[in-house]
């Protein structure tokens, strides 16, 4: 799966000190993403038990116990996956519609 990009995440985890302790979560979810190939998003829910489905190819990625999330859009048939959203828990519950981002 090709992923789009890691730079978001770094960004993510430089903004704040307080998010230092994503960077190793992050880089481990964004390598394990590269080697996958995931058909559908039933495969990424066989491997990945804590991500959710959502409609239009959303999925989003819980990591360090919940503590962050990461919401992606998945071409499957292209094997690409752009990420969308990289924050809090808390910065998630705020989003009034997943569908705009």
């Amino acid at each position: 799966m090709r992923v789009i990009a890691k730079s978001t995440l770094r960004i993510f985890w430089e903004s704040s000190p307080e998010y230092v302790d994503a960077k190793v979560a992050m880089t481990e979810w964004y390598n394990y993403s590269l080697k996958a190939e995931w058909a559908t998003p039933h495969k990424i829910k066989d491997n990945l038990k804590s991500a959710s489905i959502l409609k239009n190819n959303r999925v989003v990625f819980n990591l360090c116990g919940n503590k962050y999330r990461i919401v992606t859009r998945v071409d499957y048939q292209f094997q690409m996956m752009l990420i969308r959203f990289v924050g809090t828990h808390a910065e998630y519950d705020k989003i009034k519609n997943i569908e705009d981002i």
